[in-house]
């Protein structure tokens, strides 16, 4: 059903004149009567008789009034709600973010929510990997992993933040007053990583494999704290990035940074490339613009 017949039909009844529809409409009075017909042999019947100089309704035409009103005023929100979306002033968003991952993001959050606050704005929290697959599927529009971001997924990314990653162990593990250690010496120590899950715990296979080296893995957990108490307590070194060696206070380890090659902690929006919402787009530039020129922040 034509739109622009509809509103004149509508326009035409409510002002009970051809005339008058014809200049609230600011068309030509036989513009008017061509669109009502138009719609007539559309719908297949007349939908107005003249009674003197009253316009009535027939049985169809008053179906085709009222339905149509609900039609027109649901386009006058459809276009309502959509310039809302544009100016970021209604609209939705679910971001994943892996559970490491979330603790850096608590500024870029609040101030979302200060900028924003008409967006309903939610975190999806899971590892690296089930993110990736999440976003892929499109269940996620937009997701946090740690690079580099499964290939075989297809995939667009954006990497946002990079940090070292240091080794830490129970004291005197490491050579004193050792500030770092080449990636082939630990090869040689037990390690706690993360589970297998956990995209860093990925990146560091491949980097482990890419030098020809084998890690021994002494124990794996889905905590970054229980990763610290085992380390504390001799099981094995953990690898972890460096703004959780920031949070060491109180606990008796020794901290060196992983060098040759120098190992980074990548942080990387991904999306599924087919479409990026307003909202989503105002939370990317939102994070570049806080996070950049931090230090570590790309």
């Amino acid at each position: 059903m034509d739109i622009r017949s509809l509103r004149y039909f509508i326009t035409t009844v409510q002002l009970n004149s051809f005339t008058q529809a014809a200049e609230s409409m600011h068309v030509t009075q036989s513009t008017i009567s061509k669109m009502v017909r138009q719609l007539e042999d559309e719908v297949g019947e007349a939908l107005l008789i003249r009674q003197g100089r009253k316009l009535v309704l027939t049985d169809a035409g008053r179906i085709v009034f009222e339905r149509g009103q609900e039609m027109l005023n649901s386009m006058r929100l459809l276009s309502t709600e959509l310039t809302d979306t544009r100016a970021l002033q209604r609209g939705r968003l679910t971001v994943g973010i892996p559970p490491m991952i979330n603790l850096l993001f608590t500024p870029v959050l609040k101030a979302f929510r200060e900028r924003h606050p008409d967006i309903e704005l939610s975190l999806r929290e899971d590892t690296g990997q089930v993110i990736e697959r999440l976003v892929a599927t499109g269940e996620l529009e937009l997701g946090m992993t740690v690079s580099p971001v499964d290939p075989s997924l297809d995939l667009q990314s954006k990497e946002v933040a990079k940090f070292p990653i240091w080794a830490v162990a129970k004291p005197d593990t490491f050579r004193r007053n050792a500030s770092t250690i080449k990636l082939s010496n630990l090869a040689a120590m037990p390690l706690v990583l993360l589970k297998d899950e956990f995209a860093l715990t990925r990146a560091l296979r491949q980097v482990f494999q890419q030098h020809g080296l084998e890690p021994v893995i002494a124990a794996q957990s889905g905590q970054w704290d229980w990763l610290l108490s085992m380390a504390s307590a001799g099981v094995g070194v953990a690898l972890l990035p460096e703004p959780f060696i920031h949070r060491l206070n109180g606990v008796e380890v020794a901290a060196v940074r992983v060098v040759e090659p120098d190992i980074h902690w990548r942080l990387a929006h991904i999306w599924n490339g087919r479409y990026l919402s307003h909202a989503a787009r105002a939370w990317v530039e939102l994070c570049q613009t806080m996070l950049t020129g931090t230090g570590h922040w790309l």
